[in-house]
């Protein structure tokens, strides 16, 4: 029988993309994170989704939006969720949430959409193969 773990820490059942801790170098000036670094691993966070999606070579085509909903602290161990919500003929979406547990309680920092495109060795777009 397997032991049940008890936490006083709510941490999400939900299984991320990806996680990161950011680090005093990713800051601003204002002493939070710095939101490039944070596009940067939301793009990341997408590739993983697509990866799952389709085998292809695919790169990033659009960030439909981003919205930085909490500032992000030294230290915070980030949660970047991944969905994919639309694919096209060439294209896939994928939609990220990024949350950070604080005081045993899951916030939303960032979302975001991001849209790959899946392309051939010349860089044009192929249609989407999607994984069996």
């Amino acid at each position: 029988m397997a032991n049940e773990i008890k936490s006083n820490t709510s941490v999400s059942s939900k299984d991320p993309a990806i996680r990161v801790t950011l680090l005093p170098k990713d800051t601003n000036a204002n002493g939070t994170i710095f939101g490039g670094i944070i596009l940067s691993y939301i793009d990341l966070a997408a590739a993983v989704q697509v990866g799952k999606c389709t085998s292809q070579r695919a790169v990033t085509k659009a960030f439909k939006e981003v919205i930085f909903k909490a500032p992000v602290k030294v230290g915070d161990l980030l949660s970047f969720y991944a969905t994919t919500t639309y694919i096209g003929k060439s294209s896939i979406t994928v939609q990220i949430d990024v949350e950070v547990v604080r005081d045993g309680k899951e916030i939303q920092v960032t979302e975001a959409e991001v849209t790959y495109v899946c392309v051939n060795e010349q860089g044009l777009p192929v249609a989407v193969k999607l994984k069996n």
